[in-house]
């Protein structure tokens, strides 16, 4: 992967995990999803009226096909990334999320597609299950710690649920988006603008059934629905940008290293616990993943 790739990729990764803090600590519920849509649409449109009036005229149903299906699988990633941190913490949904995609990709190739992993995709599987396990029990592991507390084991079960399905979105999204740039040569900033005009159009009936809390929320959570908006399309713009000019073999595994920093922001600028134990698991999360890719 030539320098200037990794740099994007590697910028993107930091700016993903500093929105997903932003998320965490500042999101909501359906109100939430649907004021960061809004905030896409809002804070970007001076850059898609530069770029998309010569892109867009020449779309065909094949590109806005895409782009439909990519918002759809974009919405339910973002609800469940946004359940996930409403009933766990950052430190465990951010790198199951992260991790279980390519650990789902890779089971169901074996399972369904009687593909051989071999080695490196053994240790693969290993490392993301180890980290998973790290996530989980922390200190537990070895028999120390604090005494078994349900309601924290609660949180952590809803973390790992939360995050697989996520994880699992994030490998729906990751195939059609990159093929939409590398085979049908879409913008990235196009793509990821005009599928968040069809979340906000999907969101609204969700929160037209919940008006009176509309207000309260934004005023809540206005500094996170702003890190999202601002934030959240840069880094994916940033990945979708790699991927036209690297393999998205090798651009998918290398933007995981955001499991780091995420694990150590939520450690330490939210407090969450066991922060060691998480940061070691989102590591061997990482490093399973890149063995998986090679």
């Amino acid at each position: 992967m030539p320098a200037h790739v990794l740099a994007l990729v590697l910028t993107a990764a930091l700016l993903h995990a500093v929105w997903n803090l932003a998320a965490k600590k500042w999101g909501g519920g359906p109100h939430f999803v649907l004021t960061c849509a809004i905030g896409v649409v809002v804070v970007w449109l001076p850059a898609v009226l530069w770029i998309g009036v010569a892109e867009v005229p020449g779309w065909t149903l094949l590109h806005w096909s895409f782009l439909a299906a990519s918002a759809v699988v974009h919405l339910l990633y973002f609800n469940c990334l946004v359940a996930g941190y409403r009933n766990s913490d950052l430190t465990v949904v951010y790198p199951v999320a992260r991790g279980s995609g390519p650990l789902l990709t890779a089971l169901a190739a074996v399972l369904l597609l009687d593909e051989r992993l071999g080695l490196y995709g053994a240790l693969g599987l290993a490392g993301v299950v180890s980290g998973i396990l790290l996530i989980t029990m922390g200190p537990r592991l070895i028999g120390r710690g604090l005494p078994h507390d349900p309601v924290a084991a609660r949180r952590r079960l809803h973390g790992i649920y939360w995050g697989a399905a996520t994880g699992a979105l994030i490998a729906g999204y990751t195939v059609l988006d990159g093929y939409a740039v590398k085979m049908l040569a879409m913008s990235p900033l196009l793509l990821d603008y005009f599928g968040n005009v069809l979340r906000v159009v999907m969101q609204l009936p969700v929160t037209l059934r919940q008006t009176h809390s509309f207000w309260p929320e934004v005023r809540s959570s206005w500094r996170g629905i702003l890190a999202v908006a601002v934030l959240g399309p840069a880094a994916y713009v940033l990945v979708l940008l790699a991927v036209k000019e690297a393999p998205l073999s090798r651009v998918a595994p290398a933007r995981e290293v955001s499991m780091l920093f995420a694990a150590l922001l939520g450690g330490q600028l939210l407090g969450e616990k066991e922060k060691g134990w998480r940061v070691a698991g989102a590591a061997l999360i990482g490093a399973g993943v890149v063995a998986l890719a090679v």
